[in-house]
């Protein structure tokens, strides 16, 4: 069966409705761009490959965020990973760069290019920038060279040159490339929810780099998926336990009027749409997650502008629905990476398999017509 969304063959997550491209660039003014690096078969050479691994950015408004920077808020459900910039984000309460994702000892080049990249292209109209770039990771050892240090700025580059709005590629692309998720095939994936016009109408984005979890924990809208399949579809000889050891990261957007601790808050509810699909956070896994807001503007105000800021916020009851809308989002969104995902062998000629779509699809349906409720 094709690769495909998890709406594709029948998978509804929660009843809100998605925004037109169920994706996080749903959210206006929201780009995503991959850079996705495959080359060589076969034993592992370091600084030769095989390589299976990219960059992904998310690039939050069209203009200068350095100059023009957005309200957001962070979580770690566990810190067994990286994620540049957070210290100032807290600090702050703002975003000044764009977000970028790629694999764990990729961070640093990826960190030095957004700078270099914002220098080359705003500098001479703002003079000398000050940069605290946002870059999140997560492992793919078991299948790329990832001492070999493949990422380039030029990489990082390109993903922010193609970055674009409208439909967004998933699974094996970008920084998910050669990424693993409950023991099958992952990677990237996203979705959006709009939130009933009663409450604002405001739509949330969610994009996740999903790499972690147990097959036998895998559930999908409330099935036990993963309990249903066998051992033959492990990821090569990688050890139940090996296989577990991995991360997540969840960037949040929403157009929705929200203060630093709000998006916070919004943060945290990643950990619902997580928990949902069966990850719990294990010791090793680097758990982190980042929400922004684009519905307050013009918050960079610099010397010498000394009086206050009009912004607007949400009283904190509406958040709930924002609460909904994040915690479905980010559940679809993993189901979206493991469905989009394909098949990938990488060094020593290990391999990960994609989840098989048309035995998830019977799954799914059997668990349906069991709950004797009817599926779009």
């Amino acid at each position: 069966m094709p690769r495909a969304r998890a709406r594709d063959i029948g998978i509804t997550i929660g009843t809100l409705p998605t925004g037109p491209n169920n994706a996080i660039t749903d959210v206006e003014g929201v780009r995503v761009g991959h850079t996705t690096l495959i080359a060589g078969d076969g034993p592992l050479v370091v600084g030769q490959g095989p390589i299976r691994t990219g960059v992904t950015v998310i690039v939050p408004h069209d203009g200068d965020i350095g100059q023009d920077p957005l309200f957001a808020g962070y979580h770690i459900l566990n810190g067994n990973g990286e994620m540049t910039g957070l210290a100032w984000v807290g600090e702050s309460g703002l975003l000044t760069t764009p977000i970028a994702i790629t694999n764990t000892h990729s961070v640093g080049v990826v960190r030095d290019a957004l700078i270099a990249y914002h220098t080359s292209r705003y500098e001479a109209e703002t003079g000398p920038s000050w940069d605290l770039p946002v870059v999140g990771e997560t492992y793919d050892g078991f299948l790329s060279d990832i001492n070999g240090h493949h990422v380039r700025a030029v990489h990082a580059f390109a993903a922010l040159d193609t970055a674009t709005g409208g439909a967004v590629a998933e699974g094996t692309v970008g920084g998910g490339t050669g990424m693993i998720c409950h023991q099958f095939k992952g990677g990237i994936g996203t979705s959006s929810r709009v939130v009933a016009t009663e409450w604002g109408g405001w739509t949330v984005g969610v994009l996740v780099q999903a790499n972690y979890g147990l097959r036998r924990h895998l559930r999908i809208d409330g099935v036990p998926v993963g309990a249903a399949f066998g051992e033959e579809l492990l990821p090569g000889k990688v050890s139940p336990a090996d296989a577990g050891a991995g991360s997540i990261i969840v960037v949040v957007a929403t157009d929705a009027p929200l203060l630093p601790h709000q998006c916070r808050r919004l943060a945290q509810r990643a950990t619902m749409g997580i928990a949902r699909c069966g990850g719990n956070g294990a010791d090793s896994s680097g758990d982190l997650f980042l929400a922004f807001a684009t519905g307050n503007r013009n918050l960079g105000a610099s010397y010498p502008d000394v009086g206050p800021i009009p912004v607007r916020t949400l009283p904190n009851y509406v958040l709930t629905p924002l609460f909904e809308a994040t915690a479905d989002a980010t559940e679809e969104a993993i189901v979206n990476a493991l469905c989009a995902a394909t098949s990938v062998t990488g060094i020593d000629g290990r391999t990960v398999h994609a989840i098989p779509l048309d035995r998830l699809k019977v799954i799914m349906d059997r668990a349906v017509e069991a709950r004797g409720v009817a599926r779009d």
